[in-house]
């Protein structure tokens, strides 16, 4: 099967008390599953400028993403059913607080993506449904907190 290069920008953004945004979707051809913001880059953007636009669209907050904190390689298929070989950059935002707004999400994420939730660490080893990265934990501990 040959998979389609799918360049993306993906976030990690930890509140005050330490707790990681995910989004949950809820896709017609699986199961359900949570996932941090971010998506594709679009052609001719940065991975720098694509995180900050994916933050904006997917949580209404318009902040610079900082540097890249982490890169994964990995395989998946998109909730469009394409199957593509990502290449995933990290950034993380830590904040103290912030209200998600869904104003800004595509039809088909209003349809597959309507919740969202703080997790803490303890919720994330608990919980029993998948997320992804599956590695967020250690991606996590990787990380240095930036305020922003």
């Amino acid at each position: 099967m040959i998979r389609q290069p799918r360049p993306a920008a993906r976030i990690l953004l930890v509140d005050a008390t330490g707790r990681t945004l995910m989004f949950r979707f809820t896709p017609d051809d699986r199961p359900p599953f949570w996932c941090t913001p971010g998506g594709a880059v679009d052609p001719g953007e940065s991975y720098e400028d694509a995180a900050r636009r994916e933050l904006r669209e997917e949580t209404g907050l318009d902040r610079d993403c900082g540097p890249q904190v982490a890169r994964r390689q990995v395989e998946f298929r998109t909730i469009e059913g394409v199957e593509v070989e990502a290449d995933e950059r990290y950034f993380r935002v830590d904040i103290d607080a912030h209200d998600v707004t869904g104003a800004g999400h595509t039809p088909l994420e209003q349809r597959v993506m309507q919740s969202w939730r703080w997790f803490s660490r303890d919720e994330l080893t608990a919980h029993d449904e998948p997320y992804f990265p599956t590695d967020l934990l250690e991606l996590l501990d990787a990380t240095e907190p930036t305020h922003v």
